[in-house]
């Protein structure tokens, strides 16, 4: 889709996908308090062969309020596996705010336990277009509206990844193959986005107290998600506060050199 220019305003715009809860709702927050009015999405209904429930509109609403209620917040019920769904709420960004500065690819799911082999096809499909295309199509969506900003611009794409993306994760073959995806996919937008001044990067959350890290916890039979603290160097787990902080900064003026990076927020699991 394309877009006119819109006139410039002094407060930045992003979208922030996932929006409802966990890393995508913390990153929001941070965004909110950094000064950015802010388009929120999220399904809000479950997932077909997910075993856990997703955020509700409630959560969604929460978030907004958190953000400062409708004058800084707009929400936006939508699948990130529909691309017109996305482009209706980048259309929200460009309508109601003046143009979009930032795109946060935050919504994710996940799902494991067979082995890599025996995978149902009904899985696969769920966690590969929620966590992969679910960032291309936010990409197409939301990159036309960067590009319609008048230079110099400050467009930024930030992709929540994950360590998963980084190291092999018995019984979650899916979910690891759809965040290597999101890091190569990424990768390949900040070279294809640099001539344009926008950047592109990665944050790679290690275990980090949400719905899907309950939902890991359950794959390996763990009687609490603590557990996972084991696989880092640091004894806890993170709280998405922390991932949200680097996304947020990556969508800062101040991040302007950085782009085509994964950058771990893993309290050490991927240093081993």
């Amino acid at each position: 889709m394309a877009y006119e220019r819109p006139v410039n305003h002094p407060d930045p715009v992003a979208i922030v996908t996932g929006a409802g809860r966990g890393i995508g709702a913390a990153t929001a927050e941070r965004l909110a308090a950094g000064g950015w009015r802010l388009v929120l999405v999220d399904r809000c209904s479950d997932l077909e062969g997910i075993d856990y429930p997703m955020a509700t509109a409630t959560d969604l609403e929460r978030t907004a309020a958190a953000c400062g209620g409708p004058a800084r917040a707009a929400t936006c019920v939508a699948d990130t596996r529909d691309s017109g769904a996305l482009a209706d709420a980048v259309g929200i960004a460009v309508d109601r705010f003046g143009g979009l500065d930032a795109a946060v690819a935050a919504a994710g799911c996940i799902a494991g336990g067979p082995e890599a082999w025996e995978i149902p096809e009904l899985v696969w499909e769920q966690v590969i277009s929620v966590n992969l295309e679910g960032v291309w199509r936010l990409a197409g969506a939301a990159v036309p509206a960067l590009l319609a900003r008048a230079e110099p611009r400050r467009g930024r794409l930030v992709a929540i990844a994950s360590a998963g993306g980084l190291v092999g994760l018995p019984r979650l073959a899916a979910y690891c193959a759809a965040k290597a995806g999101v890091i190569g996919l990424v990768r390949a937008l900040a070279a294809e986005l640099g001539p344009y001044g926008v950047t592109a990067n990665c944050v790679a959350p290690g275990s980090t107290r949400t719905a899907m890290l309950d939902a890991s916890a359950a794959v390996y039979d763990l009687a609490s998600p603590e557990e996972l603290a084991r696989h880092h160097l640091l004894p806890r787990l993170l709280e998405p506060a922390e991932p949200a902080a680097l996304a947020a900064w990556l969508c800062s003026r101040e991040a302007a050199g950085i782009t085509g990076a994964v950058l771990p927020v893993d309290a050490g699991m991927t240093a081993r």
